[in-house]
């Protein structure tokens, strides 16, 4: 598993990750943030981040790689479609080996009609990985007809348990919104747990707080999306985040660093 190990090392700084995915061409179009992908990509790969998520075609028109390591997302479905909660592959784990890819990810959502295939999916490419030593992201959300609360403690303990369990290296998913909550999420995986960022955040005290909650419950560290890619300053955020999850600075601390904050 050497080659795991090695490309791991390029995602995360001392087993910490922060990272900022902008995947979401497919399911949303070119939404503020991402009109602009590769300005984006370069402000925030000035802040110190330690991977970068995105779609093959992004992969395939950076001009240069990040100094990040890069995450190819293999699933996706849109918001345009009949069954947006069905996440389907649109890549490989060799096509991201061939486009110099450091790690790749899939998005699974938990309690919804479509769950089996998106599990054997997962499984499926869990295999893969182990066969070529590449890192495997699983993105585990409850979502869908079945699930009541997708901030539920519980919920999300077994919705990230079942990502360990079928074999990702890193898993992905909802922050329950308190530290203490969060720490029995942890606790019930043999994994690495990172939080998503969820919906967009209105202040950057906010953004940080979530940021410092999950790290004070153990997690491995962060993955914020339109929180990062839509601020006002995303090279400030970026750097902030970084003081936060890798350095472990206080939110205080780390919010001298953002241009006009509140």
């Amino acid at each position: 598993m050497i080659g795991k190990k090695i490309r791991i090392s390029r995602i995360m700084r001392d087993n910490k990750m922060l990272c900022i995915p902008m995947d979401h061409g497919i399911s949303s179009g070119p939404i503020k943030g991402l009109d602009e992908i590769h300005q984006t990509i370069n402000k925030i790969d000035a802040g110190g981040v330690t991977a970068i998520l995105i779609q093959k075609g992004i992969i395939k028109t950076l001009s240069k790689p990040p100094n990040a390591g890069l995450i190819m997302h293999l699933s996706a479905s849109t918001e345009l479609g009949p069954s947006p909660n069905r996440k389907i592959m649109i890549g490989s784990v060799d096509e991201a080996i061939r486009l110099g890819a450091d790690a790749v990810s899939v998005h699974i959502n938990i309690g919804c009609k479509d769950e089996a295939e998106m599990l054997q999916t997962l499984g499926m490419v869990s295999d893969e990985c182990d066969l070529w030593g590449m890192p495997l992201i699983a993105m585990m959300y409850p979502r869908g007809e079945n699930i009541k609360n997708p901030q539920n403690p519980e919920t999300v303990a077994h919705v990230a348990r079942i990502g360990a369990e079928a074999g990702a290296d890193i898993v992905k998913t909802v922050y329950t919104g308190t530290s203490d909550s969060f720490k029995e999420v942890v606790k019930g995986s043999p994994v690495p747990i990172v939080i998503a960022g969820g919906p967009k955040v209105n202040t950057d005290r906010g953004i940080l707080e979530m940021a410092e909650g999950a790290m004070r419950a153990k997690a491995s560290g962060v993955t914020f999306g339109r929180n990062v890619f839509q601020h006002k300053d995303p090279q400030g955020i970026s750097t902030a985040l970084r003081l936060v999850v890798l350095e472990g600075k206080t939110v205080d601390e780390a919010i001298k660093v953002v241009s006009n904050t509140e």
